[in-house]
């Protein structure tokens, strides 16, 4: 039987190859197995690939079951953005389209004790330029010179301020002029790093100058301060009291900032405002400190450090260098700081318009940002003789009406004859004769107390090892005065313990561990290793003006909130007490007045030179100090004094260091001061009064 051309094509022979592709079954194996499986063996594993067995059904199984997977993912993870996470993600895509601008705070202001502002505000528009984009884009440093009226120089001495890090703007203008406002807000695409920010300065309507170091200042918060400072507001670009009362009172004195939502289109231009919180000013701090005395005493130290340097000491004809110096006015009767000065000093504007690297390191160098008053150690001389009086008296050691023979040297008894130190040698006078602690305490007689130093180291079975130095602690010598201002340092009493922490601490500078019959005498008048801080002294010679009680010196009388009500007032704080019956008081009050009074006293010339008003109806008590410092170094120089006597209102202490003799260097700063507490006497703390000051 013949067979057709379509037999043939569909016959047994071709059928295979002419069958409809939608008719072939794609798992079928070319072998005409349908089902059949093998399982993979070890011999598969490692045959070669033409041995193998060829299963495309396990390929699309696996596949089948990965897309399986990967949907199921998608839809779980649908379900939760749709229904368990709605919410959150609606917020998400709302915060793509917002963003949040911080307004910044007004500080509180800084008013003296009648109100008369210190420390104020102003706002204005500050240009800053990112320090990294100015390195990416240099040529913006260019343009901004042409538009701002500054050298590129100037502009680069600003980027390097070492105050600022490398990702934080730099202020340019502190008060941008409309017009330059405008124009680069309206081309913002040419200044990259640029940006224009409302914010508030601080302005000083009395000057700079005036308590720069008690005040303080405010600057760019730093990478330790934020992280010191967590969850409390801080941002990268926020400012920081960073000295002075201005850091101290940081809490109150800051404000809360404002916040701003914008909405934004995609490529970050503002539609509109959301939402938005005022800021809240900062409360202003009520001093205790008063203007123009403040002011005065400033210029009065000043002065008298410049015209010390330009007079030769007129026992070694050497001008005294006279690096530094402080001077302090308390109430003892409650601890007020009514004035506190130190020196050098510096401009406190100088750091609203920004301070120049070299101009910065100048300061450094010359320790004008060091505040003295609270900071400097000066080895305190004389005036320690009225802590040695104290402790002579309490413990009866000597009387106060027993006679001494000053004949100007002081030999040691028991001292091997050639020895080095056996023989003492008075400093500020010669040989007085016979002497009791009144007569000593006014003519400053080293011999007096060279012998009392010797005594108490002879009956040390009776009195101890350490008699006088246990009531310099009393007084506060050795401790902080706990004066609401940061980074106080903190005296010593030179002792045999202190001995052997100074040499374990500083070998070098204090090789002397041993503890001697001579130190005990060196001691006794404020020399040795003794140092102590003039709020320190200060507070001591408050303490015994009053009677006895120690308080801690205050700057702040209290804060002050934007309503003027007070929200925050501080009273007296006592430390501690002196035992101080009249038996004590009474002898060493008379040698403190002979000093200033009597025709033998220390400071009786430099009064009468000095002095503007009556001292028989405003009499003064006091003490010089000239405490040796190393061989061939001109001594520092101490004045520290209280009136009017009985009842002391003020006690005024200076200190120059390196600065020659306590009567020819520090006593006329202390005698013009009175001049101006006399005419000007200091009135009590009134709160929520501003005062705009008269310059």
């Amino acid at each position: 039987m013949s067979r057709s051309w379509r037999d043939r094509k569909t016959g047994p022979r071709f059928s295979r190859w002419w069958r409809p592709w939608y008719s072939v079954n794609p798992f079928r194996s070319w072998g005409g197995r349908i089902n059949e499986r093998r399982g993979v063996g070890l011999r598969d594993l490692v045959a070669s690939p033409d041995e193998v067995r060829h299963r495309p059904e396990v390929r699309w199984q696996v596949v089948g079951y990965l897309f399986a997977a990967a949907l199921s993912v998608l839809v779980i993870r649908l379900f939760f953005l749709q229904v368990v996470d709605h919410q959150s993600s609606v917020d998400a895509v709302r915060a793509n389209a917002l963003r949040t601008s911080v307004l910044p705070a007004s500080r509180g202001e800084i008013l003296d004790r009648r109100g008369v502002v210190l420390v104020g505000n102003l706002t204005t528009t500050e240009l800053r330029l990112s320090r990294a984009e100015a390195e990416l884009h240099p040529e913006t440093k260019g343009a901004l010179a042409e538009l701002t009226n500054q050298s590129v120089a100037e502009i680069t001495a600003k980027l390097n301020d070492v105050r600022y890090t490398s990702y934080q703007p730099v202020p340019l203008l502190l008060d941008t002029p409309p017009n330059l406002i405008e124009y680069l807000s309206l081309h913002q695409d040419e200044f990259p790093g640029v940006s224009l920010i409302r914010v508030s300065h601080r302005v000083y309507p009395l000057g700079g100058y005036v308590a720069p170091h008690l005040i303080g200042y405010v600057g760019p918060i730093n990478g330790y301060e934020l992280e010191s400072h967590p969850n409390q507001g801080y941002q990268m670009d926020s400012k920081i009291g960073k000295t002075g009362v201005e850091s101290f009172y940081e809490y109150f004195l800051r404000g809360v900032d404002g916040k701003r939502i914008l909405r934004v289109d995609r490529l970050g231009n503002i539609l509109g405002t959301v939402r938005s919180t005022q800021p809240k000013v900062g409360q202003s701090v009520v001093l205790n400190i008063d203007a123009g005395l403040q002011k005065a005493l400033d210029e009065y130290l000043a002065a008298a450090i410049l015209r010390v340097r330009r007079t030769p000491d007129a026992r070694s004809g050497k001008y005294p260098p006279a690096p530094n110096g402080a001077a302090v006015v308390l109430d003892p009767t409650n601890g007020h700081v009514l004035a506190s000065s130190s020196y050098p000093n510096y401009d406190l504007r100088q750091f609203v318009s920004g301070l120049s690297n070299s101009t910065f390191q100048a300061l450094m160098s010359n320790g004008a940002f060091n505040n003295y008053a609270i900071q400097g150690l000066y080895t305190p001389g004389s005036t320690f003789k009225m802590i040695s009086a104290t402790a002579q008296l309490q413990t009866g050691i000597l009387s106060a009406n027993a006679v001494v023979n000053d004949t100007g040297s002081y030999k040691v008894p028991g001292c091997m004859q050639g020895y080095h130190g056996c023989v003492f040698y008075n400093d500020e006078v010669g040989g007085m004769g016979r002497i009791n602690l009144v007569t000593a305490l006014a003519g400053s007689s080293d011999y007096y107390f060279y012998n009392l130093g010797y005594l108490f180291w002879a009956h040390t079975r009776k009195y101890g090892l350490t008699p006088i130095q246990d009531v310099a602690t009393k007084y506060g010598l050795d401790q902080p005065t706990q004066i609401d201002l940061p980074d106080e340092n903190v005296g010593r009493v030179d002792s045999p313990t202190v001995r052997k922490a100074l040499h374990a601490e500083a070998p070098k500078a204090f090789p002397n561990v041993e503890w001697y019959t001579g130190d005990n005498l060196q001691m006794s008048f404020g020399q040795g290793s003794t140092a102590v801080t003039p709020m320190e002294m200060a507070v001591a010679y408050a303490t015994f003006a009053n009677g006895g009680t120690r308080y801690a010196p205050e700057v702040v009388a209290g804060v002050v909130n934007a309503a003027g009500k007070v929200t925050q007032q501080y009273g007296p704080k006592v430390l501690g007490h002196v035992d101080l019956p009249e038996r004590i008081h009474g002898p060493i009050l008379q040698g403190l007045l002979g000093v200033v009074n009597s025709p033998h006293g220390t400071a009786y010339g430099a009064f009468r030179q000095y002095a503007r008003f009556n001292l028989n109806s405003f009499p003064i008590a006091g003490k010089t100090g000239t405490a040796s410092n190393a061989p061939g170094q001109e001594p520092n120089a101490w004045f520290v004094a209280f009136g009017p006597v009985p009842h002391p209102k003020y006690v005024v202490l200076c200190v120059i260091g390196k600065g020659g003799y306590g009567a020819a260097a520090a006593a006329p700063v202390v005698a013009q001061t009175f001049n101006y507490l006399v005419a000007h006497p200091i009135k009590s703390v009134r709160f929520g009064v501003r005062i705009a000051p008269n310059r």
